[in-house]
């Protein structure tokens, strides 16, 4: 006899891990007062002698400030990483999730030695940009990325010249040139669905 009951999938291992991870950051960090965001997930001008300096550089995108600061970014990733992770595939999520944390991660550490970076937010634009390339052709540009690119990456550089807030502008706009490069890569199946 087969029961017609509803069972919860698995739909999305990467983001769903992922997600899981900024919890557990998120948490510890409320445990320990703030020390686990310094000492792991967060990254700021340190020795490179350091080997903490190197996780950092990844690590980084799990840390959250606050509960708001995890809403924010990980609602949007729930949206719009299922979707991408079933277009792309797992590894190549994975894949773009790493690289958009370590292009911010040494851009802020070289360009930014004051400043403590810490969210998912570059990797939410990484995913925004990447987004819209999903219906890329060869010979084709989708307005839907001219669109997002204007509103999402326009609104950053507008907010950078003009508002003065603790955003780190710079982190999305370079998240969305990682998330269209990636995507514009993988579209053209120069690195397959994994």
């Amino acid at each position: 006899m087969k029961k017609n009951g509803l069972k919860i999938s698995f739909n999305s291992p990467v983001v769903l891990s992922f997600t899981a991870i900024c919890f557990i950051a998120l948490v510890l960090n409320w445990i320990t007062k703030g020390y686990t965001n310094n000492l792991l997930f967060s990254v700021y001008r340190s020795s490179l002698t350091q080997p903490l300096t190197y996780i950092r550089f990844f690590g980084h995108i799990a840390g959250h400030a606050n509960w708001n600061h995890f809403i924010g970014n990980i609602t949007l990733l729930l949206v719009i990483g299922p979707l991408l992770e079933e277009k792309y595939g797992s590894l190549n999520i994975l894949f773009v999730i790493l690289s958009t944390a370590l292009v911010t991660g040494i851009v802020n550490y070289i360009f930014f030695p004051n400043i403590q970076l810490l969210g998912a937010s570059g990797v939410v634009f990484a995913f925004i940009l990447l987004s819209p390339i999903t219906s890329f052709k060869e010979g084709t540009i989708p307005l839907t990325l001219i669109l997002v690119a204007v509103i999402y990456i326009g609104g950053q550089i507008y907010d950078c010249i003009f508002v003065n807030d603790n955003v780190a502008n710079l982190t999305h706009i370079l998240g969305g040139m990682v998330g269209a490069s990636l995507g514009i890569i993988m579209n053209k199946n120069k690195m397959g669905r994994y």
